[in-house]
């Protein structure tokens, strides 16, 4: 009787931990403020320690402050994090064509998380060993992308806020014109 206390617990922890339940430290939270409220997402060292300190780096340099939502397709994903080219006043013809002045990362991807809806993932070109700087946030589940791209945080609140920005069109690769923007990126622990 109590191994199955111990394994349906186990069991209601797993389920929890993959859709979004699980709590981050601060220093692994990622905090994004957007025009319409702070959108708080827990990042997953556990899966991909690499990209996740990549991110972490990068909020802490002030480097996301300002980027363009370039890339934003209804039903599936937001894209943003070029600080190379969308930046306002950049060549913002070009975001979603650049990263960091960082190398890029190996892929780190998981076997066992999925994409669905507030998952974040680093973006990539066709090499996988090629992430940067550049992270989507799934608006839907997408199995397609599972095993492909590196999974580096789930979103835990501000869901909505992610849901109210501004969408590109579909015949275009979902680009944006006018994009809205992340206003500043933060760790927890910088608060």
């Amino acid at each position: 009787m109590r191994f199955a206390k111990l394994a349906a617990l186990a069991l209601v922890a797993s389920v929890s931990f993959a859709h979004g339940a699980f709590a981050a430290s601060p220093e692994n939270t990622l905090i994004i403020k957007l025009k319409d409220g702070d959108v708080q997402i827990a990042l997953r060292p556990d899966l991909a320690p690499k990209h996740v300190e990549r991110l972490k780096e990068l909020a802490k340099e002030g480097a996301y402050d300002g980027v363009a939502f370039h890339r934003v397709i209804p039903d599936f994903m937001a894209q943003t994090g070029d600080v190379q080219y969308g930046k306002e006043g950049g060549n913002e013809a070009m975001a979603g064509m650049g990263g960091s002045d960082k190398p890029d990362l190996p892929a780190e991807f998981s076997k066992t998380e999925k994409f669905h809806r507030g998952t974040v993932g680093m973006a990539r070109s066709q090499n996988p060993n090629s992430a940067n700087s550049q992270f989507f946030i799934m608006f839907a589940p997408y199995p397609s992308l599972d095993g492909q791209y590196t999974i580096v945080g789930q979103v835990e609140s501000g869901m909505e806020f992610i849901d109210n920005i501004k969408k590109g069109r579909a015949s275009n690769n979902g680009s944006v014109a006018n994009p809205d923007r992340m206003i500043s990126v933060r760790t927890g622990d910088q608060q």
